[in-house]
């Protein structure tokens, strides 16, 4: 492929500045249609960002003969079905992520992947950022000896639309859409950027409630978990706290030091060896998702391999599962 051309299937908030932008920026890459269900707002999106094309209908955006790579931006719960139909049409697929909303259907979407021979990538974009490519740097060059475990913490306060006396909860906190709730959204994330820094993890054990009862989904997760290579890891995530307890932190300890550094918030990676601390401040850049873009772009032009594939993008769907099956 030598010219990738993009077409959109959801182009809502996170295609705005985190990904839509970057299709046009990135060399050897356009974006040249955009799909929302509501005619007007993908006519609205196709204005504002310059897109030749848009279309209230994802088969029509799949079909056209322009587009010849699909990022499937949508909720998770039309991944699987989206997935199936770009690649049938020989068209490869970036998938906002999770990837799906188990591990089920992500390797579905990988056992037609390989079925097709089309290529499935997924928006696991911290693979390629700066800030955190300094961490695996950090970790690889054992700046704080061998690591021996990582300690996560991330506690937010409610959305505004989720309290109140007329509270109307979004898509995310939907189980039967998103595939759990904020901790599906978000530690995969987490999970797959420590697994590309730390390796595989092997087992994972958790508790998943709703304490709150401000929607279905779970709103507090605990959870203990052991890489292959015998680092071990614990976690807390809890969405109904005080906003003045909020904290988005992330401790890796070793045998000569330790890492402070942020998943979603800061930019600040924190140092320590003996009595000496560094502080590294490492801002994302304007469009988060150009970086892996750009990889992915040279990966189909057969140029070089992107981090984020189908085959890793499963794994952070099957580390959940473990962690939120019923105890």
């Amino acid at each position: 492929m030598d010219q990738v051309n993009w077409g959109i299937i959801g182009c809502g908030n996170v295609t705005e500045v985190k990904s839509g932008p970057a299709f046009n920026k990135v060399e050897n890459s356009k974006l040249v249609a955009v799909m929302r269900r509501n005619a007007e707002l993908a006519a609205d999106y196709a204005s504002r960002h310059n897109v030749p094309k848009w279309y209230a209908d994802a088969d029509e955006l799949i079909n056209d003969p322009d587009v010849n790579a699909v990022y499937i931006a949508t909720p998770p719960d039309a991944h699987e079905a989206l997935a199936f139909k770009a690649m049938q049409a020989g068209k490869p697929v970036y998938i906002e992520k999770p990837m799906g909303r188990n591990a089920a259907e992500c390797d579905r979407i990988n056992a037609e992947s390989e079925r097709t021979g089309v290529p499935v990538y997924v928006a696991y974009y911290r693979r390629a950022l700066d800030y955190f490519l300094k961490v695996k740097e950090l970790i690889d060059q054992k700046v704080i000896g061998d690591i021996r475990y990582i300690d996560i913490c991330l506690q937010w306060q409610p959305y505004e639309e989720e309290t109140g006396a007329n509270p109307k909860p979004r898509w995310r906190v939907d189980p039967a859409v998103s595939g759990g709730g904020h901790f599906h959204d978000l530690a995969s994330h987490q999970f797959d950027f420590l697994e590309f820094a730390l390796g595989p993890i092997k087992s994972a054990r958790g508790f998943a409630r709703n304490q709150a009862g401000l929607y279905e989904a779970d709103d507090i997760v605990v959870a203990n978990f052991e890489f292959e290579s015998g680092i071990l890891g614990k976690g807390s995530w809890c969405y109904t706290i005080d906003k003045g307890q909020r904290e988005d932190k992330a401790q890796l300890v070793g045998s000569k030091g330790r890492i402070t550094f942020s998943f979603f918030e800061k930019f600040d990676i924190i140092v320590e060896t003996g009595e000496h601390t560094e502080k590294l401040n490492i801002p994302y850049p304007q469009h988060v998702q150009q970086p892996l873009i750009d990889l992915i772009v040279r990966d189909l032009r057969g140029e070089g391999k992107s981090p984020s594939t189908g085959q890793t993008g499963v794994r952070a769907n099957r580390i959940m599962d473990w962690i939120t099956q019923e105890q």
